[in-house]
């Protein structure tokens, strides 16, 4: 019997001890993020002190405020409502304020002075983010130091803040480039080397707001998700607005452009800083998504895009500018340069529909080259993360020893020239000619290493197949 009461204790003990970790849990959750407001969904840092109604509901003085207000002005006739068939008063016991957990917003510190996310005293010098760049992205050299600078240059600033009088101004930065030559991916990577909140948004999705589409605060929303919703994490983080180009001014067009330079003028004060109401977990704003105020002054913003035809205008403009006599240059030398972006300037991108506004707040603008077959055989066997050094070590796996030719790497450099899709055009190649190896592989055991041939990527031959007791054997030859 005393045995019995005993662990009756214990669970008693066991349930009590829970209960107290739950309590503790909510209190903690409840320390680390804002109340919102039930009725206007305003955070306690815009809406100010809430008033705590039971069963976990918060409201703020001005819904309060106004709900009393319409009360004491006789507007509600209460006795009427009660006769109404099928009427009921809400009770607030039945009522639970159901906000996420990723829609909640998180307090900012009290008392404590705002740090910035990069140590001004480790913050890496320009040429050692261009060294840790170098290892997964081939060439583009300009472009590497262009982008390492601007970045050191940027988070001085933060992490000085308001030192002194001089003011530093921001050094946002705008990339021309083609497809698949590395815009986005050298993003990535160096919001990764930096450990900086990190948010991808394509411009083809804006629309001037009122209009479908996404509004142009939901690229900060992006950039606070990245952030956990904290907002003075988000404050210094990196919003990396791809297909820039695609809101360019629409030429000869009647209707309003919403999609087109509305957004690059809604954009301006992003891009300058401003204070700005975004909606928390989620893209647009509504009666249900609470709301708080982001400061863009820290954030970097780079944008990229492809810009087609823009070429046709550096050359349209070159040419003209081509005198007339035995030492003028040839007009059709411009034809063949392959480095032609490089000689853009303002007015091209005028011409090309960016308003001079816009062009102004991105004073850092770089390009980057077309990529030729020796950078796709580089990037396929060089960068940390290379394609094949990726197959390899889905093989290894299998205790297989895969190997390229370098006429195969050649061989698949050329195929992906003619794709013109940049380094994207790579992968798809490789995974149409690995696919039979990496299914018939697992079948045999005996198979100890493969070698991809030129005349395998060719069509002519197959790959070479050693077994585990050294026989060769050629497949498909």
């Amino acid at each position: 019997m005393a045995d019995n009461d005993k662990t009756l204790d214990n669970e008693t003990e066991k349930i009590d001890e829970t209960k107290v970790t739950v309590e503790n849990t909510d209190k903690k959750d409840d320390d680390e993020y804002e109340k919102v407001c039930f009725i206007c969904r305003r955070p306690e840092s815009v809406a100010g002190k809430m008033i705590n109604l039971p069963n976990n509901i918060c409201v703020c003085n001005d819904c309060m405020q106004k709900s009393f207000d319409i009360m004491n002005s006789g507007q509600i006739d209460y006795s009427q409502l009660m006769n109404i068939p099928g009427m009921q008063f809400i009770n607030l016991a039945d009522v639970e304020q159901t906000v996420p957990k990723q829609q909640k917003i998180k307090k900012k510190k009290e008392k404590e002075e705002r740090k910035p996310l990069v140590d001004i005293n480790h913050l890496p010098a320009p040429h050692k983010i261009k060294a840790k760049l170098d290892e997964y992205v081939v060439g583009q050299e300009y472009a590497k130091k262009a982008m390492s600078v601007a970045v050191y240059n940027h988070y001085k600033r933060v992490a000085t803040d308001t030192m002194d009088e001089i003011e530093i101004e921001k050094s946002n930065m705008l990339m021309i480039g083609p497809t698949g030559s590395g815009k986005t991916y050298l993003v990535k990577t160096l919001a990764r080397l930096l450990d900086v909140p990190l948010a991808i948004t394509d411009a083809t999705s804006l629309t001037e707001a009122g209009y479908i589409g996404d509004d142009i605060e939901s690229v900060v929303s992006k950039l606070l998700a990245a952030a956990d919703n904290d907002v003075e994490k988000a404050e210094q983080g990196i919003i990396f607005i791809d297909e820039i180009d695609k809101i360019a001014k629409k030429r000869n067009s009647s209707q309003r452009d919403v999609s087109g330079e509305s957004v690059q003028q809604g954009m301006l004060k992003l891009l300058e800083g401003s204070q700005v109401e975004v909606p928390v977990g989620a893209n647009s704003k509504n009666a249900m998504v609470p709301l708080t105020t982001v400061n863009t002054r820290n954030i970097l913003f780079i944008c990229g895009g492809a810009f087609p035809e823009l070429d046709n205008m550096i050359k349209e403009r070159l040419k003209k500018q081509a005198s007339i006599g035995f030492g003028a240059e040839l007009k059709d030398k411009y034809d063949r340069d392959k480095k032609i972006l490089e000689k853009v300037t303002l007015e091209d991108l005028r011409k090309f529909g960016m308003i001079p506004e816009f062009l102004g707040r991105l004073p850092i603008v770089f390009t980057l080259q077309g990529l030729s077959e020796e950078m796709l055989v580089q990037i396929l066997k060089e960068p940390k993360n290379a394609i094949l050094k990726q197959y390899q070590k889905l093989l290894a796996l299998d205790e297989v020893k895969l190997t390229f030719d370098e006429g195969a790497l050649h061989a698949i450099a050329k195929k992906a020239m003619k794709k013109d899709t940049g380094a994207r055009a790579l992968r798809a190649i490789i995974e149409e000619f690995m696919l039979d190896i990496m299914y018939e592989i697992p079948k045999d055991d005996s198979i100890g290493e493969v070698t991809i041939t030129k005349e395998y990527i060719e069509g002519t031959g197959g790959p070479v197949i050693a077994l585990r007791s050294q026989q060769v054997m050629r497949i498909g030859s």
